[in-house]
């Protein structure tokens, strides 16, 4: 229940969007070369992102964007990380974790940060925005994920080279609010050591 009716709870604070004292958390992984964003499944609404009820079982989702030949590729050869580069269509991979994300990806880089209800509102929106669903009420599975419990939607925006799923990470952070100069990423290491010192100890 708490899924479906935590926007009505969401209200507008003068308080800083990130605070060690904020309620709720949002966490950023990386690989190295690719980033995403988790939340936990009580701070994502159905009604809001109406493709989190393809994980009905899920504590936590993990949100990726990328581009849709190279990123749900099995195996991506140099052909299609070339084509990546030029502007493309672009995909959203959603995962469902059923444990805590340090237990399922014990070797990548996870900053964990809080944020305040306002913070988490304008984040939710700007991930709503990123599934493209044609006008429908939902996004149509377009692929399997990379994981079994992952799956790959269509997506808005264009990818390139200056277009990356580490830009895309970037411009999330920044409609959340997070303080820090994010413009220009493109890569994951860069992404990191920008926003890195916004994270909390967990």
């Amino acid at each position: 229940m708490r899924r479906r009716t935590v926007l009505g709870a969401l209200f507008l604070s003068p308080a800083l969007a990130y605070a060690a004292s904020a309620a709720h958390r949002i966490w950023v992984v990386s690989n190295g070369w690719h980033s995403g964003i988790v939340l936990a499944s009580a701070d994502v609404p159905e009604s809001v992102i109406p493709e989190v009820a393809d994980f009905p079982h899920a504590r936590f989702f993990e949100f990726g964007w990328g581009d849709a030949e190279f990123y749900p590729a099995r195996e991506a050869g140099a052909w299609l990380a070339l084509r990546a580069a030029f502007p493309g269509p672009a995909v959203m991979h959603v995962a469902g974790l059923s444990d805590h994300l340090a237990r399922i990806w014990p070797n990548v880089t996870i900053l964990p940060f809080a944020v305040n209800a306002e913070a988490l509102r304008h984040l939710l929106v700007f991930l709503r925005n990123s599934f493209e669903r044609a006008g429908a009420g939902r996004a149509v599975v377009k692929a399997r994920g990379i994981y079994p419990f992952s799956l790959f939607y269509p997506a808005t925006g264009r990818f390139h080279l200056f277009n990356t799923c580490n830009s895309w990470t970037a411009q999330a952070l920044t409609a959340m609010g997070i303080g820090a100069s994010l413009g220009g990423v493109n890569t994951a290491e860069d992404l990191v050591s920008r926003i890195r010192p916004f994270a909390i100890a967990e």
